[in-house]
């Protein structure tokens, strides 16, 4: 045998070995360490955020059985929702400034910050941005 195999071999044998000692040790401290308490999900009355903070900045939801594509977006942000809705699906955001773009705002009922927004003609495209507050 070459001294080539000899080394790659003894390398092997130390990685092996090293990786059954990581195991054994992180296995060790898995079970000795105390398990942490688990803690029931914050109930609606017990959350600190006040009825502001709760209410979405937009609310977006779909009156009709089909409704044309709804367009949302974080003003110099992240595309919310880009696509059409089904009859009753909503899209809400609690982000700061948000870009709207509706094709047909007669199809759709619009909250903002908890006031519902006037209905558009059918078929008429309204673009608008609404801000937290």
């Amino acid at each position: 045998m070459g001294i080539a195999r000899l080394v790659l071999i003894g390398l092997a044998v130390l990685a092996l070995a090293a990786l059954i000692v990581v195991g054994v040790l992180s296995l060790v401290g898995v079970l000795s360490s105390d398990p942490e308490p688990s803690t029931p999900p914050p109930s609606a009355a017990a959350t600190s955020a006040t009825p502001e903070q709760q209410i979405p900045t937009i609310r977006v939801q779909c009156l009709r059985q089909q409704c044309p594509k709804v367009f949302l977006k974080v003003a110099g942000g992240d595309v919310l929702l880009d696509r059409e809705m089904a009859e009753g699906e909503q899209a809400q955001s609690f982000d700061a400034k948000i870009d709207v773009v509706l094709a047909d705002p007669a199809a759709v009922h619009v909250e903002v910050n908890g006031a519902v927004r006037p209905p558009g003609k059918a078929g008429e495209r309204q673009e608008f941005t609404v801000s937290r507050g």
